[in-house]
Parts: structure tokens; C-alpha cells; sequence
């Protein structure tokens, strides 16, 4: 299954210069947040593949006028073709707005969701906004990530954790890949894909370029 993550800046190549045939081969379609409503009802309607989505912290516009033919997986557990798929979106909360929260309150979040994890039996893959705190995060209150992130990772060991915020021209920091104990981290900023289950993606990621933890 090929999988295409989108996150945080409105891809030229998509936006600007499409060309028929570059959704080719993609069976789905993650957002990770903070992209034009539009521009994601723009992707679904080419790709004609679902797309899933979580909030960015700039998403606050969804509420109003949300992607049209997208399914928003916050706070859910979204399952296809056998995937699980857990969506938690929103930053640290630095200002007031929508989809920021406290520490207390992602753990809440979490907390609320062990039942449905119970049911499904954990998840395959976690989608979020903001990164895990002291991986993939910046210093500053806006681009801390969550700790509470840390235990789904590792009570659950999802194939894949993937995450937008964190821009990738913000240097060393921001990485494209890198590995979680037996996750495989993806900044989805701009676009990414990948083939879900390939053993080659991983080794890629184990030999990225460390990040603190």
C-alpha cells in the first residue's frame, strides 16, 4: 500500500504543477495538519483516494468550511484495508484557539481513547500535529512536542508515527525520518510517501541523522 503524508505547506508540486498521473499508484492520503481546506479537497478530488486528516494548530477554519470528501480521524481509530490508524491532532497550546492543548489535557485525550484501543487491539499507525516532546520538537512553547505521545509509542509499537509542525527548513531539528524505538518517524511536512511495510524504509530511517531525545 502506498501511502502519501501531507503536512504544514501547501506542496508546489501538487498545488502549482500537477501533472495527471502522480497520484499513480497511491491507495491513501494522510494530512498531518495546518494545510488549506481547500487544497486537501483539491488533493482528494484528483487522487480519488480517501483522505484522512487530523487538526493543525492553524486549522481553526475547518470548523467553518471543512475539506470537502476528507475524513477527519481525531480522536479516532480509523481502520483501512486492516490498517489502524489513530489521529490526534493540535500543538501545545501557546495562544488561545482551537486544537492547542496542555500536556494534562493530550493526556486526557489518550486517557478517553483506551477503551476503543482495547477494542482494536492498539493501532498500526499514529498520526499527529505536533511531535513527541524532546524528538523531532523545537525549544519554544508552540513547537514543544507531548510527552503523552510517549507511551502510545511505547506500549503499542506502531509501525509508524507520523507528525507535521516541524517545518523541515527549521534545520537538524526537523528530519524527515528517524526511528522511535521500532517506529519509524515521518515529518510529513510539504508531501512524503512510502510504501507501507517496506523493510528499506526503516533501514533509511535507522540511518538518518539522530535526533535528541
Amino acid at each position: 500500500m502506498k501511502i502519501l503524508v501531507l503536512a504544514d505547506e501547501e506542496s508546489k508540486l501538487y498545488w502549482d504543477h500537477y501533472k495527471k498521473g502522480m497520484f499513480d499508484g497511491v491507495d491513501l492520503i494522510i494530512s498531518a495538519g495546518d494545510l488549506k481546506s481547500e487544497y486537501l479537497t483539491y488533493m482528494v478530488s484528483l487522487a480519488n483516494v480517501p483522505l484522512l486528516y487530523v487538526h493543525g494548530n492553524h486549522d481553526e477554519n475547518y470548523a467553518v468550511k471543512p475539506p470537502e470528501g476528507c475524513e477527519c480521524i481525531d480522536d479516532q481509530i480509523y481502520v483501512h484495508d486492516g490498517i489502524r490508524i489513530l489521529g490526534l491532532g493540535g500543538s501545545m497550546r501557546y495562544r488561545k484557539g482551537e486544537w492547542q492543548y496542555t500536556e494534562k489535557a493530550m493526556k486526557w485525550r489518550i486517557q478517553k481513547l483506551k477503551l476503543k484501543l482495547a477494542i482494536y487491539g492498539g493501532f498500526d499507525i499514529l498520526v499527529t500535529h505536533a511531535p513527541l516532546a524532546g524528538f523531532h520538537d523545537g525549544d519554544d512553547l508552540c513547537h514543544k512536542g507531548f510527552e503523552a505521545f510517549r507511551e502510545l509509542l511505547e506500549k503499542y509499537q506502531p509501525k509508524y508515527f507520523i507528525h507535521g509542525h516541524m517545518h523541515m527548513n527549521y534545520g537538524a531539528r526537523a528530519p524527515r525520518l528517524s526511528v522511535y524505538e521500532n517506529t519509524v518517524v515521518i515529518n510529513a511536512y510539504d508531501h512524503y510517501d512510502f510504501e507501507y511495510g517496506d523493510a528499506a524504509l526503516l533501514e533509511k530511517a535507522q540511518h538518518a541523522k539522530p535526533v535528541r531525545k
